[in-house]
């Protein structure tokens, strides 16, 4: 099993990249934030899951060890397979999986194309007793992130400029306005 590989960036496109290691190009799909932070030639450290199937080797991988953590609990689920898995995860940072997940917030997870409210239900169900309690704080952050996908994408903007965005989103943005603000002006910043 690959478990970790450190290379660079030798081609990608809208789902993958082939990570040249030691010669070798390896085809990693990624998360689409990490695709959009990378650029040709760039230095990249990532923690893989190889993905057996009868007619596939498919190799996953992620920048950090969380990520992929979440990664291997969501296709553990019945039904959530490795790209799906990619999906959820590429929506939003991994904080925001689990206080979506711990909030019962289904709508989050049917923002995914092919997870509909039975699976995304399933998916909470699932992992709630996994991740671990909330804290009142981050249950109102979770409901945050998800006022803000639906006021950006009422705007006009794509999933995949709002799903860059979130993880650009401070820390000190505390509010569901302060959050939309700022995804504004970091919008506003790339055109």
């Amino acid at each position: 099993m690959i478990g970790y590989l450190q290379g660079s960036l030798t081609y990608k496109d809208d789902k993958s990249a082939i990570i040249s290691v030691g010669g070798i190009g390896y085809i990693v799909y990624l998360p689409a934030h990490t695709l959009a932070q990378i650029t040709l030639e760039t230095k990249i450290t990532l923690w893989t899951h190889l993905s057996v199937r009868e007619d596939a080797l498919d190799l996953f991988g992620f920048t950090d060890r969380e990520e992929l953590s979440y990664f291997k609990l969501l296709i553990g689920i019945s039904g959530i397979g490795p790209k799906s898995a990619l999906a959820i995860l590429s929506l939003a940072p991994p904080s925001t999986l689990r206080q979506a997940v711990l909030s019962g917030n289904t709508d989050y997870l049917t923002k995914v194309s092919g997870i509909g409210r039975k699976s995304a239900e399933k998916i909470i169900i699932e992992l709630r007793d996994k991740l671990g309690a909330l804290e009142t704080s981050e249950l109102m952050h979770a409901s945050g992130d998800n006022d803000l996908l639906d006021a950006l994408s009422a705007l006009g903007y794509q999933p995949r400029d709002i799903r860059d965005i979130i993880h650009k989103i401070s820390a000190e943005a505390d509010t569901t306005d302060k959050r939309i603000k700022e995804a504004l002006r970091l919008l506003g910043n790339q055109h």
